[in-house]
């Protein structure tokens, strides 16, 4: 395990976020739901991102411009339930995520890619290298939320009782102001209420209430059982873990990972500093390349 903490800033000149949201919608049937995503094209490496729970395709929309200007392919996709994705699904499992991830690859003939998984979508990225690892070049695993964490009685109830009535997406939006505890992107206000809209569609706040009590048990064996180049970065002031530090270095030992720490970032350290974690990232993908 390679380790650096903290991030230090380095400026890149980058396409502003605007000019990637009008990428068309792109559209894959699959037997069991409709998935929507985005391809930036090109001849370049694939890099497949996947936003974690409670969050829409556009979370990659700062750190896009800077992969495509250093010559990659980028691929975003709207997980089940969310975004431009059919909300009612069967089955809202990491792995089954995981498997629509992979019919993507697949549907655009693309032989390997590296897999970005953000929270929840960490352990997607895992499952799609375990289930088929000739198409993982590599991971980059970003907030990651792979295991089931230790949790007070009294917090169980509250959590149950946020998702258990319609104050839920109210509950989610404001939880959501406190994952970005460094600072927001300037076009914060804009994205949350794209957020808000969303989960105000039917199905998709049933949607997201079923994935945050699913449990991570089947995916933490993926720690040490996946073998794939791996690059792990976590805010130290993510909130969704008593000491985010501690955390990270638990799953970069485990995936014999790089570990980069963004010192202060919250849940989307990648949103939050861009110009921060996109040249690790960059580095990181050179030595794939």
């Amino acid at each position: 395990m390679n380790t650096r903490t903290p991030a230090r800033a380095t400026l890149l000149t980058h396409t502003e976020p605007s000019e990637w949201n009008a990428m068309p919608t792109q559209y894959l049937t699959t037997p069991e739901g409709r998935l929507a995503f985005d391809d930036t094209h090109g001849h370049g490496p694939v890099i497949l991102a996947i936003p974690g729970m409670g969050d829409l395709r556009g979370q990659y929309r700062h750190l896009t411009p800077l992969l495509v200007e250093a010559g990659y392919r980028v691929i975003t996709m709207d997980i089940r339930g969310h975004g431009d994705t059919t909300a009612r699904w069967n089955d809202y499992s990491a792995q089954a995520v995981a498997r629509d991830a992979l019919a993507l690859l697949d549907h655009l003939g693309v032989q390997r890619a590296v897999l970005l998984g953000n929270s929840f979508a960490a352990g997607s990225a895992l499952w799609a290298a375990h289930d088929q690892p000739r198409k993982v070049g590599g991971l980059v695993l970003l907030g990651p939320v792979t295991r089931d964490l230790p949790t007070p009685w009294y917090m169980r109830l509250v959590i149950k009782a946020a998702f258990g009535g319609p104050w839920s997406r109210a509950f989610w939006m404001t939880y959501r102001k406190t994952l970005f505890p460094a600072r927001q992107p300037d076009d914060f206000d804009t994205y949350e209420a794209s957020v808000r809209a969303n989960l105000g569609q039917s199905g998709r706040m049933q949607a997201l209430t079923n994935m945050i009590f699913l449990p991570k048990a089947p995916t933490e064996p993926l720690l040490s059982a996946v073998r794939k180049p791996t690059l792990v970065v976590m805010g130290t002031k993510d909130p969704d873990f008593k000491d985010a530090t501690a955390e990270a270095r638990l799953v970069a030992d485990r995936t014999q990972a790089d570990l980069m720490l963004v010192e202060g970032a919250g849940h989307y350290p990648h949103v939050e500093f861009p110009e921060q974690v996109a040249p690790r990232l960059l580095a990181f993908l050179g030595k794939l390349n």
